[in-house]
């Protein structure tokens, strides 16, 4: 079968671990006799330098006509004093707006041979994944600067329609339904309005899905919670700036940030998949970028955009099978670089 994938490398250490995607997904077309048809497109500080803006038409374009995205990394020093709209991360904000990829999926998934890595690593294992709401919200509310009676104000709006919080509310219940069936709407219902409707019409959502345990978490709560006891999660569904937050501190029980991917879906088959953690730059170039996180975004891919589940599955075990063989790169213990994880992870395909 042939697929079309659009790749946006971005910056800092993402041309290197995207790079390492490929090869994996290289090799899994010979095994099982796929054709993936790469189009490199720009997007992020690389794309600022070459067009003057964050995110080009031909960008957009280009992952528009796609069967789906990866993604590397956007971001850094070098662009930190642009304005909010010309930043790289405004790149990334517009794909996925652009694409309507209203909902992040992001699995926090300890292996066992990283356990000693986390720093509740004599806690029961967990298997969490949250899903973060991600073209409403804060982020992508009205926002501006005034002149006040003390100066320079700034402000920034979160604002939520019941559309939107109903349709990421039913990704977290149908998603809960393939795993244990327990959802955990998080939010900030006793201070802002926004979460009061948030909370209302996931507890209408609740009493559509009576096959699911569902509660509800204040998020300071839910953020003592993933340190005192993940293993108490099963599905987590919150707002955009809620669930950026929450899923980095989650990232953390995992040993690395660099072990973790993640998806972005709306409400098609096509998709932009991405590692969670930045660019790095203070480490691009060097050749010790961890790639596992950006492989299993391909691998995620896969099943959830190319419907080649078996082949995302053979992935994943290679991930693992490399891992329990002690073969770690530098931020979780180990002296790989990155072309030796790969190679590595590469061995195990089957």
């Amino acid at each position: 079968m042939r697929f079309n994938i659009a790749l946006l490398k971005g910056d800092g250490i993402g041309p290197e671990i995207v790079d390492s995607a490929l090869q994996v997904l290289d090799r899994v077309a010979a095994l099982y006799g796929h054709e993936f048809i790469y189009n490199s497109l720009s997007a992020g500080g690389c794309a600022i330098d070459r067009t003057g803006v964050p995110l080009p038409e031909e960008t957009v374009a280009g992952c528009l006509a796609s069967d789906s995205v990866l993604l590397g990394a956007v971001g850094g020093p070098k662009w930190d004093n642009l304005p909010g709209q010309l930043r790289p991360e405004a790149g990334l904000l517009g794909i996925r707006k652009a694409l309507g990829l209203y909902a992040n999926i992001r699995p926090v998934k300890l292996f066992p041979a990283l356990k000693e890595r986390s720093p509740l690593r004599n806690s029961p294992d967990f298997d969490i994944v949250i899903v973060r709401e991600l073209t409403g919200g804060i982020y992508f509310g009205d926002r501006g600067r005034i002149c006040g009676e003390k100066g320079v104000e700034a402000y920034d709006t979160e604002r939520y329609s019941v559309t939107e919080i109903e349709r990421i509310g039913r990704v977290a219940f149908e998603t809960a339904r393939g795993r244990s069936k327990r959802v955990i709407s998080v939010d900030k219902a006793n201070v802002l309005e926004s979460s009061r409707l948030w909370r209302e019409v996931m507890h209408e959502l609740a009493a559509e899905y009576k096959d699911i345990a569902y509660g509800d978490m204040l998020v300071d709560n839910a953020a003592m919670q993933l340190i005192k006891n993940p293993a108490q999660f099963d599905v987590m569904v919150t707002s955009n700036m809620f669930g950026d937050i929450l899923s980095d501190e989650a990232s953390q029980l995992t040993g690395s940030i660099g072990m973790l991917p993640s998806s972005s879906v709306g409400n098609g088959k096509r998709g932009l998949y991405e590692p969670i953690h930045g660019s790095a730059p203070d480490i691009a170039g060097t050749g010790t970028a961890n790639p596992v996180a950006t492989i299993l975004s391909a691998a995620m891919m896969l099943r959830h955009s190319l419907d080649l589940a078996k082949e995302s599955d053979v992935i994943e075990n290679a991930v693992s099978a490399a891992l329990d063989a002690g073969y770690l790169t530098r931020d979780i213990g180990g002296t790989l670089g990155t072309r030796e994880m790969t190679d590595r992870i590469i061995s195990y395909l089957v």
